[in-house]
């Protein structure tokens, strides 16, 4: 008999789940007393994985909940398993299809389970992602006064002042947060260490990639969606591109490289080098951002800050 794998699909209030090689199907509540009911029948497989798709945060309490319960969770990309459903030629979308399509898709692609984020990673990753989205909001309210009206100005000028005293709070939250971890503390000096990694970026490291440290440069590249991907079929050889992984820590590592290709000494004789040789500017920054990610990585695994050479 193969592996047993487990695919749950996370709506509102129901969690369907599927269960390969049996076929056994049933579900439960999406609340405490659901997840709890779940976590003991799972138990008892004793499952070599479960699957829970990622849908907009209804899947993270279900992911902490198996998680803690000692169960070998993963958290699965939606598009992937979209797109395996779609080269299985299954069109037809329910909740239980869904549930039998992700333990399919864990039956076919073994993804490694790795430890999920502790209770206060969670909340500095909620704080930093709140963060986040108080400055797009400002960076749209800057835009729209550039081409409003003197009355409609006004009343930006107000929202903005509001957005600045929150985006104040939170900056102390997240302080707080950091400082009062010792081992947060530590890891946060050991980031602003290298030249070009500020309060922003060392905190988003903290928050969105908390493997960080823990996997290979390839492992951890690919997680922040900064690993090559190359096209080649035959003679035809394409051009390699990246994509994929955790959005916004390659965002905060491009803003990073940016700087360190000025400020850096050795990613800016780095970034040089490959401008002389007539790379495009972008694909420099993103080799820049690969390489910073990379050092930042054995940086953590070592416990030892930047060295200038």
């Amino acid at each position: 008999m193969g592996a047993t794998c487990i695919g749950i699909d996370v709506s509102k209030d129901r969690l369907d789940v599927h269960v390969l090689p049996s076929g056994l199907v049933f579900a439960v509540a999406r609340d405490g007393k659901g997840i709890s009911e779940l976590s003991a029948r799972l138990q008892d497989l004793a499952p070599d994985i479960v699957g829970v798709e990622a849908t907009g945060g209804f899947e993270t309490v279900v992911a902490a909940g198996l998680g803690s319960a000692g169960l070998p969770v993963v958290v699965v990309n939606p598009a992937q398993v979209r797109a395996f459903a779609r080269a299985l030629g299954k069109r037809a979308k329910t909740d239980p299809i869904d549930a039998a399509v992700i333990a399919a898709f864990l039956d076919a692609t073994r993804p490694e389970v790795r430890p999920l984020p502790d209770e206060e990673t969670r909340r500095l990753a909620d704080l930093v992602a709140r963060r986040r989205q108080i400055v797009e909001m400002m960076t749209a309210e800057r835009q729209r006064e550039k081409r409003a009206s003197a009355k409609t100005r006004k009343s930006i000028a107000r929202l903005l002042r509001a957005l600045e005293k929150e985006l104040s709070v939170l900056d102390h939250d997240i302080d707080d947060a950091v400082r009062g971890s010792p081992a947060w503390r530590e890891k946060e000096d050991l980031l602003k260490s290298v030249p070009g990694v500020g309060d922003v970026t060392a905190r988003t490291m903290l928050a969105e990639l908390p493997e960080l440290g823990r996997l290979d440069r390839r492992q951890i590249a690919a997680l922040a969606g900064l690993a090559p991907w190359t096209r080649q079929s035959g003679q035809w050889r394409g051009r390699s591109f990246i994509g994929g992984g955790r959005p916004t820590v390659r965002s905060s590592l491009f803003i990073a490289a940016m700087v360190a290709a000025k400020h850096n000494p050795m990613l800016k004789l780095f970034h040089q080098r490959l401008i002389n040789a007539g790379k495009p500017k972008k694909v420099a920054i993103v080799a820049v951002a690969r390489k910073l990610l990379t050092i930042l990585n054995a940086i953590v695994r070592d416990g030892k800050p930047w060295q200038t050479a």
